[in-house]
């Protein structure tokens, strides 16, 4: 716990977002209440999940007006229903990660015991990004109220009625003092990141991660970085087309493929991408029978990105083998953000495309030789954040699964490693550090301290053979010690 280092009334100048007077205000609450109890975290817990339940169509509101248009149906899942069953998890289980764990004690320590105690860290930062901002800024609230923390959240200046939403509801039910919501461009994330907070989480991309990670060197400050990067799907041979393209599909359209953990390319068999092409576009037709305009299509999220993606399938055609709209692209589709689905057949890998994480429902598909060659080309490039395999081979699985790494895997599907409450989430090397969900995520948040119980004061320990002055036996048995 770092001491509160500044006065309670900090000039608006020195403060222009308000962080640090919060900070204060947090670090002085949790001063007075340093280990929180198993009711008041599950009473924190209750509220939110009842706030969320209670106002899931403002949510809905809210998410459609950042994105210009976002899938409601998309909303309930991703930032109501994975939300609250978080929460649910949490709480079934919380009892259980609070309470002492006992370690194994050597002999010579008898009989003593040892233990490790979670104690809450203090005041925990979060920083959330534009793709999910009620689930990414909500999942660790969950995890570190659990741990029994204050926690701060900087939003994203791309999602400003989010922002308020959250503003709003987590000050109908908390304290500034328990948790508190901000909003600000680029220098107020640079402010936020400077804090000397006792834990700072970051979600977003890998080049403002960096930048995160070397403001928080400043105060020591502990990080979890949850990064992207280019998620990789490999086919196995045995694996059935049809089916695959209706996974594949199902976790590229979502959110219209801004989802960090998305499929970003395809490592498919030697001469099979054009029937995969075939089925995708099928199985497109009976997902989207209204295409792109659609409701259930979401909209990129702003201007800048959309000519991103634009740009990117621009600069693809040119050394791709074939570039494979999955429909027409109008006036229309471009006046309102709405990037039809676009396959892209063995494009150039010195292309941005190949280079650069997608963020957005275009998708590479690569031929290979063999499951073996997919794997080194995975291995040639920096690790991801998922990986996902489809096939029969338990061979193949093995393969894979040993020979990459990964923030997480799933097999015969997409994105579903996600959403397992259980299962720890993070990504490996340049795809982030850290881990959160689940006990992991409580792990992280808390202070995992390690306690050695001597017992009864004047009673025998097997340590005092040990004591000076060093006579036969204790040098016997130091000998015996050093094996």
């Amino acid at each position: 716990m770092q001491a509160a280092a500044h006065p309670q009334n900090i000039d608006a100048q020195q403060d222009p977002f308000g962080f640090e007077q919060v900070l204060h205000t947090q670090r002085c609450a949790f001063e007075a209440e340093r280990y929180p109890s198993y009711g008041q975290r599950r009473d924190r817990l209750n509220r939110l999940k009842a706030l969320l339940r209670n106002h899931r169509e403002d949510v809905i509101d809210a998410l459609n007006q950042d994105f210009g248009h976002r899938s409601r149906e998309e909303t309930l899942i991703a930032e109501v229903a994975s939300t609250v069953a978080h929460i649910e998890f949490v709480s079934r289980h919380l009892a259980s990660w609070m309470r002492p764990r006992r370690r194994a004690t050597s002999m010579w320590f008898l009989p003593g015991v040892n233990r490790i105690q979670a104690q809450p860290l203090g005041v925990v930062g979060v920083m959330v990004p534009w793709n999910y901002p009620l689930n990414l800024a909500l999942v660790p609230l969950i995890v570190a109220f659990a741990a029994g923390n204050r926690v701060m959240i900087k939003m994203s200046e791309h999602t400003p009625a989010s922002t308020a939403l959250l503003q709003r509801l987590l000050a109908m039910e908390f304290d500034t003092s328990e948790v508190a919501v901000f909003g600000g461009d680029a220098p107020a994330s640079a402010a936020f990141a400077a804090l000397p907070f006792d834990h700072l989480m970051f979600t977003g991309s890998s080049a403002v991660g960096r930048k995160v990670m070397q403001a928080a060197v400043a105060n020591l400050t502990p990080v979890t970085l949850e990064l992207g990067g280019k998620s990789p799907v490999v086919i196995g041979a045995g694996a059935d087309i049809a089916e695959t393209a209706e996974r594949i599909l199902w976790g590229k359209i979502f959110n219209a493929g801004q989802t960090c953990v998305a499929p970003d390319y395809l490592l498919v068999p030697r001469g099979s991408a054009r029937e995969f092409a075939l089925q995708f576009a099928r199985k497109y037709a009976e997902f989207l029978p209204d295409g792109a305009a659609g409701d259930d299509y979401t909209a990129v999220i702003d201007q800048r990105n959309f000519q991103r993606l634009q740009t990117l399938l621009e600069q693809a055609r040119h050394g791709a083998e074939d570039v494979v709209p999955l429909e027409p692209i109008s006036d229309e589709l471009i006046a309102r953000r709405k990037l039809p689905t676009t396959l892209v057949i063995n494009p150039d890998l010195d292309s941005r495309l190949m280079r650069e994480e997608i963020f957005g429902p275009i998708l590479p598909v690569m031929e290979v030789d063999s499951v073996a060659d997919a794997i080194a080309y995975i291995n040639a490039n920096e690790r991801p954040l998922a990986l996902y395999y489809f096939g029969s081979s338990e061979r193949e699985q093995d393969l894979v699964l040993k020979t990459t790494h990964a923030g997480g895997v799933t097999i015969n599907d997409v994105m579903l490693q996600f959403l397992q409450t259980s299962q720890p989430f993070g990504g490996v090397g340049s795809s982030g550090m850290g881990r959160y969900h689940g006990v992991e995520g409580f792990k992280t948040f808390s202070h995992m301290k390690p306690v050695f119980t001597q017992h009864g004061i004047g009673r025998f320990t097997g340590l005092k053979l040990l004591y000076p002055p060093y006579g036969p036996l204790g040098r016997r048995l130091i000998h015996l010690m050093g094996g």
